[in-house]
């Protein structure tokens, strides 16, 4: 408490003791593929698919990532990070500077992406410096679109200090950027002459190579699903380009599993998001079925499998096209989310877009995947093209269903988030009643929302956290220990109504 000294009336805030526990979101993608533009290996915020097209360019001619997005949007889906893989880094070449470019002496000259491109040609002059007795090392730039000087440097010089010219542009130029190419000793020599930016060669969207660790990337690095370790908001993966490379020949099956075992690896790892896997072209259902069990055998709770690859409009060439599901897949679960909770299946929902199927199945052959994890994409004569099957990929029973996987995540990132401010309080009865009452009320909502089984609260979960999960020492090592339980409400994946035959009729009695 404050010390008064001063007689008075005062004013003191008091803390509640609690803190409300507000739910994460559950549904942002991540995307990786190959892009007609934008940065390489950087995940990227897009919220909309004009933001797609401003940041990574339109539709490519045999690749599924713009098509992914633009059926993630299509489908309900909101924010979403785009990595961007391939081109030329992944030829094992320098990754191109971005803008026109040119070559002035001994200095390279790049148009700024943002301004360099509109209004005419750019181009660089180098004049005499300005004034009475100008020094001989000075000189003045000029940069001109078109004609018109846009810009002038007057009597900078190529020695160091606040004159030195690739200092003044820097801090001045809107247009240009200016990088010294002599790294070696002594006074780089004065430019003369003039130079005309070109843009470089724009690099082949889908590179001629392509190994696992393009998409697989790395950590440190931040490269590939490894950059997406720094974003916590992401709760769902997908690859589609991976089926790109393997339809061209770049990669075989083995690398194809390797890649897909990465991203599950990665969710995993993460422990908070659930990796959608495409399965490859063209297979029927037996062909699924036995790539899945004896080829792939992926076996985990953070990963689902969808079947067939739905057919989709290209608006950029007005054909229909077959491609990965798992785009339009992540924008159905983004959808579900919104429309009902996180605690739903996202199954039995129409998928936007999808005018065919690349097989139609029948309920005979979804008999033989559903019990393998593989999630239908099935057609219904007058409810169009859903999906039909909401499984991981898991063999444990007790995570068999998609949206109890998500809920847990949901929960557990909830959670976290929110009792933060339990680090370094006393380790007390206070400090576990103020856990149990703030987990509690944040389990009590879920319940009321459908997520929790249960008819009452105390069925539908406990929270325990008292001396005996806490003794004295686990206190003694700063341990705070909190038992949680919920009971998940898990999807009617078999509705059976059980019909009987009886006499009917009535029957008078005379009085």
């Amino acid at each position: 408490m404050p010390t008064y000294l001063s007689p008075g009336v005062y004013v003191e805030e008091v803390d509640s003791g609690s803190r409300p526990i507000e739910g994460v979101g559950t549904a942002v993608a991540a995307f990786v593929g190959f892009a007609a533009q934008g940065p390489f290996n950087t995940p990227t915020l897009v919220s909309n698919w004009t933001q797609y097209v401003q940041n990574f360019g339109d539709f490519v001619e045999g690749t599924y990532l713009a098509q992914s997005v633009y059926g993630y949007f299509l489908n309900g889906g909101g924010n979403c990070y785009v990595v961007r893989i391939g081109g030329e880094a992944a030829n094992g070449k320098a990754a191109l500077p971005a803008g026109p470019q040119a070559q002035l002496g001994a200095y390279q000259v790049v148009g700024r992406e943002l301004t360099a491109g509109g209004g005419g040609d750019i181009s660089v002059e180098v004049g005499p410096a300005t004034g009475e007795n100008p020094a001989d090392d000075r000189f003045t730039l000029n940069v001109k679109r078109g004609n018109k000087v846009e810009e002038t440097f007057e009597n900078v010089t190529t020695k160091r200090g606040k004159d030195n010219v690739v200092t003044a542009v820097r801090e001045r130029s809107k247009l240009i950027t200016l990088t010294e190419q002599n790294t070696g000793p002594g006074v780089v020599a004065k430019p003369a002459g003039s130079a005309t930016l070109k843009p470089p060669p724009t690099p082949e969207p889908v590179p001629e190579r392509v190994n696992a660790m393009d998409y697989v990337g790395d950590v440190s690095a931040r490269t590939g699903f490894g950059g997406l370790e720094t974003i916590e908001e992401i709760t769902m993966v997908a690859a589609p380009d991976l089926m790109t490379a393997y339809e061209r020949g770049a990669i075989d099956g083995e690398t194809l599993k390797a890649v897909q075992l990465g991203m599950i690896a990665h969710c995993e790892l993460m422990g908070d998001r659930v990796a959608i896997i495409d399965p490859p072209p063209n297979l029927n259902v037996q062909e699924v079925r036995n790539w899945r069990v004896n080829e792939a055998g992926y076996d985990s709770k953070y990963a689902a499998l969808y079947y067939p690859w739905p057919k989709v409009l290209n608006p950029a060439n007005g054909k229909n096209e077959f491609i990965p599901p798992s785009g339009h897949v992540a924008g159905v679960w983004a959808r579900s989310d919104d429309e009902r909770g996180v605690h739903k299946a996202p199954a039995n929902e129409v998928i936007r877009g999808a005018v065919s199927l690349q097989t139609s199945m029948t309920r005979t052959e979804q008999e033989l995947l559903n019990p393998i994890g593989v999630n239908a994409i099935r057609s219904f004569p007058g409810r169009g093209v859903r999906i039909w099957g909401a499984r991981t990929l898991s063999s444990d029973p007790a995570w068999r269903y998609l949206n109890v996987r998500r809920l847990f995540n949901y929960l557990e990132e909830s959670i976290l988030g929110g009792t933060q401010f339990v680090v370094f309080e006393p380790n007390d009865d206070a400090l576990w009643a103020r856990i149990r009452r703030t987990i509690a009320a944040f389990l009590v909502n879920e319940w009321r929302k459908g997520a929790l089984f249960g008819l009452t609260p105390d069925e539908a979960f406990y929270v325990k956290c008292d001396r005996e999960t806490n003794p004295a020492e686990g206190i003694d090592a700063g341990q705070v220990v909190c038992e949680i339980g919920v009971a998940p409400v898990k999807p009617a994946e078999f509705v059976i109504f059980r019909l009987a035959q009886f006499s009917g009729g009535t029957s008078l009695v005379n009085e």
